[in-house]
């Protein structure tokens, strides 16, 4: 969850302005957005089920509106924005990625695979119905958990490709041709490759900002998977990228880190 923090950040000052490198310098101007602000809202959402998650679309629904009515500005779809703002907030068919940003918690309290789709399906559904939307939430879940137990790179991509996307993708071909694109269908394929070729935390990050376009939402994706399959991200990266949060924020996060450490 906290790689998907620190890679929304990281990304967030290239969102617009794309950099089609490796070479630059992490956090000149960066700050934080919806993908950290709802990453953070399932994570509480998960946490009041304490276990069980039979209430569990109703506090998704209630935390992210909570949090999103706190931080009006985190860059909201036009669509999600309406959503926030309802009394009575429906899905309404996205494949955005939103979908995938925002999941990857439920990889940390999830107990198997199967529960780790059944939790993905019913957090992403509340906005994100289309079939599209929710694959896309589900692949990037699965791959965070498949790393959290462990299974090598080949094992994930495996996976991936038997059940959601081919990944026979070319780094120099999406360096010199891959344009902004906010569906699930051409982007977290984009996220899962990045991942798979990086070497490290920190080359995670350049790779996926290198290859353009939604770079923070990207960037989010494939570092969730990056520190559950890396282990601890560098802390220096870590202690930089926290300090772009609030004070509320960052006591969420430490919340989570001490309940993962419990």
């Amino acid at each position: 969850m906290i790689g998907a923090i620190v890679g929304d950040i990281a990304g967030s000052e290239f969102e617009f302005n794309n950099i089609r490198t490796k070479d630059f310098r992490l956090f000149e101007n960066s700050f934080f957005t919806d993908d950290t602000i709802m990453t953070i809202a399932v994570y509480k959402a998960l946490k009041k089920c304490k276990g069980n998650y039979s209430k569990l679309s109703k506090y998704v629904v209630r935390e992210m509106q909570r949090y999103g009515r706190k931080y009006p500005y985190g860059g909201y779809g036009r669509m999600f924005r309406y959503w926030l703002k309802s009394n009575d907030p429906q899905p309404y068919n996205s494949f955005g990625n939103g979908a995938g940003m925002r999941i990857s918690p439920v990889a940390y309290f999830a107990s198997s695979l199967d529960e780790v789709k059944n939790l993905s399906k019913i957090v992403t559904e509340v906005t994100h119905n289309h079939p599209e939307g929710i694959k896309g939430g589900e692949a990037i879940a699965v791959a965070v958990y498949l790393a959290r137990e462990g299974k090598s790179k080949e094992e994930i991509k495996t996976y991936i490709e038997e059940n959601y996307y081919q990944l026979n993708l070319d780094y120099e071909n999406l360096k010199a041709n891959y344009i902004f694109n906010e569906t699930c269908q051409n982007s977290v394929p984009q996220a899962l490759y990045c991942f798979l070729i990086s070497k490290d935390f920190e080359d995670c990050i350049r790779t996926t900002i290198s290859i353009g376009g939604d770079s923070d939402t990207l960037c989010a994706m494939s570092c969730a998977i990056a520190e559950a399959y890396y282990g601890e991200i560098p802390s220096y990266i870590e202690t930089k990228a926290l300090s772009f949060l609030d004070k509320a924020l960052l006591k969420d996060v430490n919340d989570f880190k001490k309940e993962m450490s419990e």
